[in-house]
């Protein structure tokens, strides 16, 4: 099975450039199956019904989220009837929608999505190790899920390594979000999980963090409140990955970097044709 990671898609000019993008990446990579984080693609901030909708049509098939899932509280209403979107598992009970989906790729086989919330310099939610155990105790590779991804949306890398860790063997992938700067340290980990600290943003890298730089350093500089943050809107970088399976374990046969387009080096996986130089 060939996946297809995104991570989070900050703002208009990047949505767009992804929802251009996704349906030549599905036919030139081949892919069985796409998840993009979405959690700051309406204005930096949380995401939208309609948005989400944008994606699905363009070919993605899970949306993850994150911290800023509620900042655009229409979703309150919807996410409970989006078996397509996640929210972090480790939520307390009650809160609407659902920490993981078990969705089907293009040819039935069954792929699980795993949204975990890291705990570190973060909201105090409940303890993400014992979240994922839970969810996992009845879910197994091969058998039961052909594949396993989880999106591990934090700030500390040591909290992120320690996850994939304790998850290798068990997942396909384990991907961190959130910081929205891509790490240099994917690969497959000992037990045949594959594993990177962040898979960076899809957005303006002349930026801070998605974010109009100007006002953005000078909060750092006056320590003092600036105009609302909003996302930059130049040429978007599309980061991720691709992340091949294989059928018989579900665990990661090769895993490389996606980036296209923007102010970043690009990267494209190896044995398939060449990125479009318009992206």
């Amino acid at each position: 099975m060939r996946i297809l990671f995104l991570g989070d898609v900050v703002g208009r000019a990047a949505r767009t450039a992804v929802i251009a993008q996704l349906p030549r990446l599905r036919q030139r990579l081949d892919l069985d199956f796409v998840v993009v984080n979405g959690e700051n693609s309406a204005g930096g901030f949380g995401i939208t019904p309609k948005i989400a909708e944008e994606f699905y049509d363009a070919g993605v098939d899970c949306l993850t989220t994150g911290n800023h899932v509620w900042d655009q509280r229409e979703l309150l209403g919807t996410i409970d009837r989006d078996s397509r979107m996640v929210r972090p598992a480790n939520f307390p009970p009650g809160t609407p929608g659902r920490g993981a989906t078990l969705l089907q790729d293009r040819s039935g086989r069954q792929v699980l999505v795993i949204n975990i919330m890291a705990r570190l310099f973060m909201d105090p939610l409940d303890d993400p190790f014992a979240v994922v155990d839970r969810l996992l105790a009845d879910t197994g590779m091969p058998g039961v899920v052909d594949a396993i991804v989880v999106d591990f949306h934090g700030e500390a890398s040591s909290e992120k390594m320690a996850m994939g860790h304790h998850l290798d063997g068990r997942v396909s992938l384990v991907v961190g979000t959130h910081t929205h700067i891509p790490t240099s340290d994917l690969h497959i980990l000992r037990g045949g999980t594959a594993y990177q600290t962040d898979a960076g943003m899809c957005g303006d890298y002349d930026s801070v963090i998605g974010m109009v730089k100007e006002p953005a350093v000078a909060r750092f500089i006056r320590k003092m409140p600036t105009e609302r943050l909003t996302p930059a809107e130049g040429q978007p970088t599309i980061c991720g990955l691709v992340l091949e399976t294989d059928d018989a374990t579900g665990l990661a046969r090769r895993v490389e970097p996606l980036r296209i387009g923007g102010r970043l080096s690009p990267a494209w996986p190896s044995g398939f044709a060449p990125a479009d130089p318009a992206a």
